[in-house]
């Protein structure tokens, strides 16, 4: 056991293309669901998220042989208390953080972002993620608010990744706005931690269509170091769990079947 999770760990970061990039964004309803079922050993899955400080819930009650990255989303709640963040990362041992989920739409200025993110993150000695921005093209949000947040750090917000989030209509613009994230932040390696089509009228075979031309792409950058397809989980627990990623994606991206085995999706992980 723990030679898999060191294993997993070492190819976290290994930048070379041929690395494992692919990891699972794992909902925190997820306790019936095994995150195994996704890694074949083949080194191709390496990493797992939960949204949250606390390991992923799973019914093997471990995390599948993945290493396993702590995210602070919320500038504090009561799952995942930011004054725990320390404490839990060096818990568990974590060798990286993400840090707030799409801040940049919900309400959180590039300032107190950067004074946020000095206060609780710098201080963390492993990997860091700037927060997860969205692909809104709107001023104030997107790579237009990581920006602004990055100009309000002052150089001294210390990070290795930049953390996207994408949701649209075709592979050429996903490609446009994941180019145009390295351009802009050029210092950084490139993180997707949640992408998928945007409800495609073909459903599944959309999605896996979409999948299929990004994921061999994004496994040809040398700047891209992990994606996350959104989501590990199955149609009937993302319907139960969260209405609002069903209006905007659909079930045809999920990594599951509602009996808990790979989907069609989920075989693209391999």
């Amino acid at each position: 056991m723990l030679a898999a999770a060191t294993l997993a760990s070492l190819a976290l970061f290994v930048s070379s293309v041929s690395a494992g990039k692919r990891g699972l964004a794992w909902p925190w309803y997820n306790g019936s669901l095994d995150p195994g079922k996704l890694n074949d050993g083949s080194g191709t899955t390496v990493a797992i998220y939960d949204w949250e400080s606390y390991a992923p819930p799973s019914s093997t009650g471990g995390n599948g042989g993945l290493g396993f990255i702590g995210m602070q989303a919320t500038k504090d709640s009561s799952s995942s208390p930011v004054a725990q963040l320390a404490s839990r990362q060096a818990a568990q041992g974590w060798a990286t953080v993400f840090s707030l989920n799409e801040p940049d739409i919900n309400g959180i200025s590039p300032s107190d972002a950067a004074s946020w993110y000095k206060q609780y993150i710098n201080p963390l000695a492993i990997k860091k993620a700037l927060p997860a921005v969205t692909n809104s093209a709107n001023a104030g949000q997107g790579l237009d608010w990581l920006q602004q947040m990055i100009n309000a750090c002052g150089s001294t917000c210390y990070a290795d990744y930049v953390n996207l989030h994408w949701y649209g209509t075709s592979f050429s613009d996903f490609q446009a706005h994941v180019t145009q994230a390295h351009n802009q932040f050029s210092e950084f390696t490139i993180v997707i931690s949640e992408f998928a089509l945007a409800n495609p009228s073909g459903g599944q075979s959309a999605q896996i269509a979409f999948y299929k031309e990004a994921f061999a792409w994004l496994d040809a950058q040398s700047w891209v170091t992990l994606y996350f397809p959104f989501v590990a989980t199955s149609p009937a627990l993302l319907q139960q769990y969260d209405s609002g990623a069903v209006s905007t994606v659909g079930t045809g991206s999920c990594l599951f079947n509602n009996d808990g085995s790979v989907s069609a999706v989920g075989q693209l992980m391999f």
